[in-house]
């Protein structure tokens, strides 16, 4: 479906605003495509495609919202009036509001990738099969693969609004993603790889192959590690989850909560001058970028930690009324079923000067961490406090040895992030809303045998 058409629904709900009602209209389609290969065969290929649109009124101070899973002309009044007798009966409130063009232009980034869109079957059944194949040849040691999967994804939306907003957004996205089995004897381990991009271009099948297989074998024979204090150095893929976590505490929707640790932090140094995070969607570089945001206003690079030291928080309108600051174009929201909150939406240390080889000589020894499991339900966003399990690697002489798992790890985030003691160069692209770099932390606490 055509951005037009799209905009011509959302154009067909604010005619019917009243005077003194502020509409909003999110209006989107999307069709989504997975392609898994088992035993050499395809076990499921799924297509879907869905469209419709969210509509928001505010009156008098109070919101109401009301979907519709299609676009069906006739659904358009219905709709309205839901969301309508849903404002009527909400509380007042005096922040509530939708946002006005802030005169910020949209970077152009090049997301929508035309082959993609017009990609037939027969070449994601290929890609999937061929994951497949190359996985299981990449180690005698592989036993088999759990899961070799072809998805994408072509997506269009639009934002339009009683106060002034249009806003168009095309973006496609595609990944490959390999979970596979190592075994010797009774030893079994997984291991997982993956590739995101815009566009087959962007996708690599070998190295996604590579991932699967190094990361399954190199757990075999793991065991425990003693109990100590020690460096620890994160995975990129590690490193995301992580920055994803920290993200949540610059929403000015969770401080709003009472749910930010660095609520009453801003102009504190909280890591070393080596650390600088952004929050940057206008960087095209990452699966995660975006023109706009979920308000219909432009995206903009936000410094969150700069040198070191807290920037600010990132806004919504709503959050950024009620705490006295401006929209940082940084409203996000799960489709055109939902409202929008604040939120980041592509987090990224800036690049230090270290290679991963580099930092683990420098290290000399530790524990290089490229797993973690249970994460966000171990972390608390207030006190900031984690403790998480952990596979890995032994760092010995500044090289990786022996594997070792079922081991935990436990610090704050504060501590975290001022304990970084190293930045590595290879930011690399994630299946994430944070991009993933080779990290080395100090003093560590780590519980084993």
């Amino acid at each position: 479906m055509s951005p037009d058409e799209l905009m011509e629904v959302a154009e067909r709900v604010l005619a019917m605003a009243a005077p003194e009602e502020q509409v909003e209209v999110v209006a989107a389609h999307s069709r989504d495509t997975e392609v898994r290969a088992y035993d050499g065969e395809i076990e499921a290929f799924t297509s879907a495609e869905s469209a419709g649109f969210g509509v928001r009124v505010i009156r008098g101070h109070r919101q109401g919202f009301a979907y519709a899973g299609t676009l069906d002309a006739d659904v358009v009044a219905e709709t309205l009036g839901e969301a309508r007798d849903n404002a009527a009966f909400s509380t007042v409130d005096e922040f509530t509001g939708l946002v006005e063009p802030d005169g910020v232009a949209e970077v152009t980034l090049h997301l929508y990738d035309e082959a993609l869109a017009g990609l037939g079957p027969d070449r994601k059944i290929e890609l999937a099969l061929e994951l497949e194949r190359l996985v299981c040849a990449g180690d005698p040691r592989i036993l088999g693969v759990e899961m070799a999967e072809y998805a994408d994804s072509i997506e269009t939306a639009v934002i339009a609004s009683t106060t002034g907003i249009r806003s168009i957004s095309r973006e496609t996205g595609c990944s490959l993603a390999a979970y596979s089995l190592a075994g010797v004897d009774d030893d079994v381990t997984t291991g997982f790889g993956f590739s995101v991009g815009r566009g087959l271009d962007d996708l690599d099948l070998e190295d996604t192959a590579r991932q699967a297989v190094e990361r399954a074998v190199r757990m075999l024979g793991a065991g425990r590690a003693p109990s100590r204090r020690l460096t620890v150095v994160f995975d990129p893929w590690v490193t995301a989850q992580f920055l994803s976590i920290v993200g949540e505490s610059f929403s000015g929707s969770e401080v709003l909560k009472g749910r930010s640790f660095l609520a009453d932090r801003v102009g504190a140094s909280i890591a070393p001058p080596t650390v600088t995070l952004v929050d940057d969607p206008t960087d095209g570089r990452w699966p995660s970028a975006t023109p706009s945001d979920a308000e219909g206003l432009a995206t903009r690079r936000n410094v969150l930690i700069d040198a070191g030291v807290v920037s600010g928080f990132v806004h919504d309108g709503y959050s950024a009324r009620a705490l006295g600051a401006r929209s940082t174009g940084s409203a996000v929201r799960h489709g055109f079923k939902s409202t929008p909150g604040a939120g980041t939406q592509s987090i990224s240390l800036l690049a230090g000067d270290h290679d991963p080889a580099s930092i683990l000589a420098a290290v000399g020894d530790g524990i290089y961490i490229s797993d973690v499991q249970g994460l966000h339900s171990g972390v608390n966003p207030v006190s900031g406090d984690f403790s998480t399990g952990i596979e890995g690697m032994v760092i010995r002489g500044g090289e990786l040895a022996e594997a070792v798992k079922e081991v935990t790890i436990a610090s704050t985030l504060q501590r975290l992030l001022a304990d970084i003691s190293m930045v590595g160069s290879d930011l690399t692209a994630m299946p994430l809303d944070a991009t993933g770099v080779t990290l080395a932390i100090a003093d560590v606490t780590l519980s084993g045998s």
